[in-house]
């Protein structure tokens, strides 16, 4: 918990102005620089320049607004995961009790598919009964923290129209229940609930492939192939490197996988976070920034009709798309 906590301050810069870039808000103009090819081009602000606007406009104190809701959210998230896990690792859930976490709270990737001390690598049946167990913990702390999340969003995007309507995390929770009832609780839920199964799935599914098909077959020698009996000891001396760098392949396999999990479902995330502040009585929940959607499926087909399902994904050398248009100060 406490190890969650300090990254969760030390992102908190990022995801700030992560999600002002993501509701559309650009408090500066677009400068000519280059980009990685050299080119010049009409960038929009970057990350540090982003920041720096931040910093002048609120001081260094106001990168971390929303801190509160969001710690609440990794605590009480990173609690409820281990406890449901545990629930299913445990009979009648479970075939038997297991020593450890299969994966750990709130990791960004999931454990290297099968790993264990007693098999290199574990059945396909295994991998989805783990993977069904992890999206299981996943969801229900996802599903007790969103109110949370969604205090979170609020906060950031105060910064647009200068508003303290969410000042504090119990006075934001009086306030969505008193406007919006219990259902303003879950604004972009399901989105967000999608985009984290989706996420689960692909990343374990592909690393599984990856390490039983691409980097295990790679591994020893041909079938049937044996070495003589002299030289058995000098071919096990050999492998031991081999073996030692084909674990690391495959904790890089994992990291690959679980970035190209994320750009794929990134979508998912940007509705979901529109939807949480979309028509909540903030500037930035309204035009000239966003349209009142009617449903999240209606903020993903207007998305994608403009061309923005990738909003906010990348921080730095932003391109200024041909044809569209963008609010700034």
């Amino acid at each position: 918990v406490l190890l969650g906590s300090g990254l969760t301050v030390l992102s908190q810069p990022l995801m700030y102005v992560k999600v002002l870039v993501q509701v559309g808000y650009e408090p500066l103009p677009p400068t000519l620089g280059r980009n990685i090819f050299g080119r010049q081009v009409y960038q929009l602000p970057g990350l540090f320049s982003y920041a720096k606007h931040i910093v002048k406009v609120d001081g260094r104190a106001g990168l971390f607004k929303g801190l509160a809701p969001r710690l609440c959210s990794s605590a009480i998230g990173t609690v409820v995961h281990s406890k449901v896990l545990q629930e299913l690792l445990s009979p009648p859930w479970g075939s038997c009790p297991l020593s450890g976490q299969l994966f750990p709270p709130d990791s960004s990737f999931p454990l290297q598919p099968g790993a264990s001390k007693k098999e290199p690598v574990s059945s396909l049946e295994q991998v989805l009964k783990e993977t069904s167990r992890e999206m299981v913990a996943r969801s229900a702390a996802t599903l007790i923290t969103h109110p949370f999340h969604v205090i979170t969003l609020r906060c950031m995007v105060q910064f647009i129209g200068r508003e303290t309507k969410y000042s504090g995390t119990l006075s934001a929770f009086a306030t969505i229940y008193r406007e919006e009832g219990i259902l303003g609780f879950f604004a972009g839920l399901i989105p967000r609930l999608l985009g984290d199964i989706l996420s689960l799935w692909l990343c374990n599914m592909l690393a599984y492939l990856i390490n039983t098909y691409a980097l295990e077959n790679g591994v020893g020698s041909a079938p049937g192939s044996q070495a003589p009996a002299p030289f058995w000891g000098i071919q096990v001396l050999l492998l031991l490197p081999q073996v030692s760098t084909m674990t690391e392949m495959k904790s890089y396999s994992q990291a690959v996988t679980g970035f190209f999990a994320s750009m794929l479902t990134y979508p998912f995330v940007l509705v979901s976070n529109l939807m949480a502040v979309n028509n909540c009585g903030l500037a930035g929940g309204l035009l000239p920034y966003a349209p009142t959607y009617s449903s999240w499926l209606d903020c993903w087909s207007q998305l994608h009709r403009e061309g923005n399902m990738s909003r906010g994904n990348s921080l730095f050398f932003r391109k200024v798309p041909a044809g569209k248009r963008y609010v700034w100060e």
